[in-house]
Formats: C-alpha cells, sequence, structure tokens
C-alpha cells in the first residue's frame, strides 16, 4: 500500500511540473529565432544598439509569454486555475491562456474512469481469523472543483479510504460469510467508499475483490472438512441406493410368490448366466438346489455326458 501512494504522488508531481505543451515550446522557440536573427538584420543595416536591444528584450518577452500563457488540455481533463491564490475556474478540454505569474494551475483532473488497487493484511474477522484480501476499486472524478479544493491529493486520499473501509468491512463479517459472500462485500464497499468521496467530487463506480488468503493451516482444515462432508454424502447416497434396491427386490418377490415355475425358471437362468463364463464357479445353497430339483437334472446331465463319451 504504501508503494502505490508513493508512486501516485510521483505521478501526480509529474504531471503538475511536466506541462509544457509542444505548441507553445514551438513558438516561443520561433520568437527567439526571430530575435537573434533580427538583431542581426538591425546591426547590418546599421540600426542603433539602444534599438537592438529593445527589440531582442520584446521578442524575447513575447516568446517567453507564449511559454507560460498557452496551455492545452487533452480531452478527459480539466485544469484548476488559481488567480493570485484564489480559484479562478476550471478551463479545458483545449487550448486556454494564463496570466503568466498571476495565474497558477492548481491541478491537472482526470475525468476518466481511474482503478485503484488496495488491500487489508492480516485483518481479523468477526470470528478471529486473520485473512488477506485484494481488491480493486473503479471510480472518477465528477466534480473537478471540488477534488481540487476540498482535499489535498484526492488520489491518496481514495486509496486510503478504500482500504480503511476493507478493514472495517472484514471486522464485521464471519471468514465463511466472506468466502461465498463476496457479491455482498464489494456492494458494502462500494456503499460506505462512496460516501466517504461524495464531498471529494468522487464517485466510486465499482469495487471488486479480487483475492482471499487464508491461513495455510486453515486452509487444510478446511479441505479435510469438506472431504469428509463429500464422504458422508456419498455413504448417503450410497444407502438410499440399497432402499430403492431392495424395494425393488421387494416387488419383484410378489410376482414369483404363487408361481414356482416361474422363480425355478429365473434361477436356472441365474445359474447359466454365472456358468457361461470359462472357468465360473457358482456356489449353490442346498436348499435351493431341493427347492429347484437341481440334484436331478444334474444327474440328468451327467447321465448324458457319459454316455456320449462311451459312444
Amino acid at each position: 500500500m504504501k508503494k502505490n501512494t508513493s508512486t501516485q504522488e510521483t505521478k501526480t508531481s509529474a504531471q503538475l511540473t511536466a506541462r509544457t505543451n509542444g505548441v507553445a515550446l514551438t513558438l516561443a522557440l520561433l520568437f527567439y529565432v526571430a530575435a537573434v536573427a533580427g538583431a542581426a538584420m538591425l546591426d547590418t543595416g546599421g540600426v542603433s544598439d539602444t534599438w537592438i536591444a529593445i527589440f531582442v528584450i520584446v521578442m524575447a518577452l513575447l516568446g517567453t509569454n507564449l511559454l507560460l500563457a498557452l496551455k492545452i488540455a487533452s480531452q478527459w481533463e480539466k485544469a484548476v486555475v488559481l488567480r493570485l491564490g484564489k480559484f479562478r475556474g476550471l478551463y479545458g478540454p483545449g487550448v486556454f491562456w494564463l496570466l503568466p505569474v498571476v495565474d497558477t494551475i492548481a491541478n491537472w483532473i482526470d475525468h476518466r474512469v481511474m482503478v485503484t488497487p488496495f488491500s487489508a493484511e492480516k485483518t481479523l474477522t468477526k470470528d478471529t481469523v486473520p485473512v488477506d484480501v485484494d481488491a480493486v476499486l473503479f471510480w472518477l472524478v465528477w466534480d473537478a472543483e471540488k477534488a481540487a479544493l476540498e482535499v489535498e491529493d484526492y488520489r491518496t486520499a481514495i486509496a486510503w479510504a478504500a482500504q480503511t473501509a476493507l478493514r472495517e468491512v472484514i471486522g464485521q463479517m464471519n471468514l465463511a460469510d466472506i468466502l461465498i459472500g463476496r457479491a455482498r462485500m464489494d456492494a458494502d464497499l462500494q456503499k460506505i467508499i462512496d460516501e466517504r468521496t461524495t464531498p471529494w467530487g468522487i464517485s466510486v463506480n465499482s469495487v471488486e475483490i479480487r483475492d482471499i488468503i487464508i491461513p495455510q493451516e486453515l486452509e487444510d482444515a478446511m479441505s479435510r472438512q469438506a472431504q469428509a462432508e463429500r464422504e458422508r454424502q456419498a455413504r448417503v447416497i450410497l444407502g438410499e441406493s440399497e432402499k430403492q434396491i431392495a424395494a425393488s427386490f421387494a416387488e419383484a418377490s410378489q410376482a414369483y410368490l404363487n408361481n414356482p415355475t416361474a422363480l425355478h425358471l429365473r434361477a436356472m437362468n441365474m445359474l447359466f448366466e454365472g456358468l457361461k463364463e470359462k472357468g465360473a464357479l457358482v456356489i449353490v445353497p442346498s436348499s435351493a438346489v431341493d427347492t429347484m430339483n437341481l440334484g436331478g437334472l444334474s444327474g440328468m446331465v451327467s447321465l448324458a455326458q457319459n454316455t456320449s463319451i462311451q459312444e
């Protein structure tokens, strides 16, 4: 956060100091060149040194006046102009003129949507869990006069306001609410920050949470908890499946209740399906053998096989 703030301050200072436009510089250079060339011509023509000095001074003053007075603001910005320390007005976009020495530009206000990243590190939630949260703020200046006159550095001010608001929101929510309720957190942050920045002429478009980092130990514990919950759900589903299968078997048994022949055919079909596999071994209870008369049937099959071998 400190690094971002220092970067913003450096950028603001650079904007205030490096505003000499190419048009004004070119015109000033032309006047300076004209002063030198004119002085040479006047000297060749035999004009007195006094008049030559006056000519050079006038041309140099005109060139310097153009360099200091002619300003150009980009389409997305406005210049806050003070005259003898008092607010004069907002100028731009386009070309405008200042009175050198008397008028000064206090600030250049950018009206585009700005992006400010901010974060809260090791902040305790409502249930005393330390978390690191990274977020992004989208905002714009809707009143350049307030942004320049009501706050010293509106960029730094909104960055600090966003960070304190984030810490405040985190302290009012449980960890579970933070992890699953990002939309609510975004809305709360936008409301709080917008209330703080409206007097500065700044409107907050949106706030988006980028990342939430929790302690590694807590993350492992939550992972184990989630895995245990998934296993529990799997066992519940398996139990429901067993209940449905048992109900299906109970319904099917009603069809064989008063029809022993159908039951025998079904049992023999099951044995046949099991014996189709090569090398398969099927263990049949003796009660099932007696019920289905499989003993006599097996004897007949064996007799038939022995007869075919003897032949």
